[in-house]
């Protein structure tokens, strides 16, 4: 039954969830963007045998990879199904290869706003059945010990890789895009977010309990452009996901919109019906929860950079992290991914500090 989406092991650790809907904890709950990655020896033992993209596209290595962050820490409270945002470009067709030193790369991207018709969106969620196969695998696996994330890329964040061809600093032709072309944009999006509430339903069906949609690019939009190109369809993603959950008679799972350098429209997010609003580490605790209300469960949000120190300086900095945050709704994470160089001493440290601190 190791393969089946029913009858999965009891929920040991409730942490992650109760927070996302505003229950009381005994502890904060921890968890760490990219905990299953480039840090581990053990992640870096695989990927010296598999390609990236191989990895995430065998169920039993992305499963194997979910697990090495809790068999090496023991304060973990969640565990995030090993897989990349950029799957679902590949699932409409796209060519995406991983370089490396480099990081994805798109041999042809969007270069002109009539490729979007060549776009494959019908039959892309079958494509990426592969990630539910590695989320049911992981959820028998992991038997209980902590709830398993399911996690997307955002429509804007995915159409910036898609169309610069890979990472950009400047993100100058998709903003070329947005000057040029805004009717092509929003068809683009549009179609992004179809299938994104689809594929995050699929994922919810094979097991993922808590859902993540990152908007890793929001730094590269203002206010009013974050309100016209992102917050429309990040709204409709939660929306559709409640809706098609309904629809197929299945439990609600709480979700988390985390948009990276989206901290001049808080508010905006806060209006969009996410349980949990993810923060990088420029937004300082007690003013988010000023603007977000009592209402709505905080993460976030240490600066990567921090786990360079010495395991005492990041446990006291984490400390006060929490307490500023407090007890009630918030998770303790990262502002960002957790970088390929940081010692695995500065994990322990930063995950201990969490639980001590109240």
């Amino acid at each position: 039954m190791e393969s089946s989406k029913t009858d999965f092991p009891v929920l040991k650790n409730d942490r992650l969830l109760r927070a996302a809907l505003g229950k009381e904890v005994d502890k904060v709950p921890v968890w760490v963007m990219r905990q299953a990655g480039r840090y581990l020896p053990e992640f870096q033992e695989v990927r010296a045998k598999h390609d990236f993209f191989t990895v995430c596209r065998t169920p039993e290595l992305a499963c194997e990879v979910t697990l090495q962050p809790l068999r090496r820490y023991d304060h973990l409270d969640a565990s995030i199904i090993f897989s990349d945002i950029l799957v679902i470009p590949q699932a409409l067709g796209m060519t995406v290869e991983m370089h490396p030193g480099v990081g994805p790369v798109f041999p042809k991207p969007l270069q002109d706003p009539s490729e979007i018709d060549s776009l494959q969106e019908k039959g892309a969620v079958a494509r990426l059945e592969y990630v539910g196969a590695a989320i049911t695998l992981t959820r028998h696996r992991i038997n209980g010990k902590v709830p398993l994330i399911g996690f997307t890329g955002a429509p804007f964040t995915l159409m910036g890789y898609m169309i610069e061809g890979g990472g950009s600093k400047t993100m100058s032709k998709t903003k070329e895009w947005l000057q040029k072309h805004s009717t092509d944009v929003h068809k683009l999006l549009r179609l992004l977010t179809n299938v994104i509430i689809d594929y995050l339903v699929m994922q919810v069906v094979s097991g993922a309990q808590l859902l993540q949609v990152f908007e890793s690019s929001a730094d590269h939009l203002t206010r009013e452009q974050f309100i016209e190109i992102s917050a429309p369809y990040l709204k409709d993603i939660r929306d559709g996901v409640r809706r098609k959950l309904t629809e197929k008679s299945l439990e609600q799972v709480p979700m988390t919109i985390f948009a990276k350098g989206a901290g001049h429209s808080l508010d905006i997010q806060a209006q969009m019906g996410y349980e949990t609003i993810g923060l990088d580490w420029t937004v300082d605790p007690v003013e988010a929860r000023k603007i977000v209300g009592d209402n709505i469960t905080l993460q976030g949000n240490l600066d990567p950079q921090d786990l360079y120190k010495k395991p005492e300086d990041i446990k006291a900095m984490t400390i006060d992290m929490v307490r500023k945050f407090g007890k009630h709704r918030y998770i303790a994470n990262l502002g960002h991914g957790i970088t390929p160089q940081t010692p695995l001493e500065s994990m322990t440290a930063f995950t201990e500090g969490v639980h001590e601190a109240f």
